[in-house]
């Protein structure tokens, strides 16, 4: 039996469909999969990537900027106030994003740096590292 997988944001569903797996990264805790079977879980989600291993093979990779993933009976709800699919993230646009942000935190500009910058990171992964 597959897992059963949505991907939420406020404005939509980016994805949802079955999956052998799910991976994800969580605040604290670091990265963990989910098969089936997987015991009941609720995390806080870090910005990184999720990467789903769907059943027809390949994956889907999204960017995901905080937010929640939940666990229960082979149901997978990943619940984030900002997700990209990595196959509409416009690259050029998230390496500008990066350099912005890596210079602000050199220079001490903002609290808010480090965070763009782990935003425009999560998604440079999301589309470098997994397509």
């Amino acid at each position: 039996m597959p897992l059963a997988v949505e991907l939420v944001s406020p404005e939509r569903t980016l994805f949802s469909g079955d999956a052998t797996m799910v991976r994800a990264r969580t605040v604290g805790g670091g990265d963990i999969a989910f098969l089936t079977g997987h015991t009941p879980f609720v995390g806080a989600l870090d910005n990184w990537v999720v990467e789903i291993t769907l059943v027809e093979g390949g994956r889907e990779v999204a960017a995901v900027h905080g937010g929640f993933i939940e666990v229960s009976n082979d149901h997978v709800k990943i619940l984030s106030d900002l997700a990209e699919l990595s196959s509409q993230i416009d690259v050029e646009r998230a390496r500008r994003a990066k350099e912005r942000a890596e210079a602000a935190v050199q220079r001490g500009d903002d609290d808010h740096a480090t965070a763009d910058l782990a935003r425009a990171s999560a998604r440079l992964v999301a589309v470098e590292q997994f397509h």
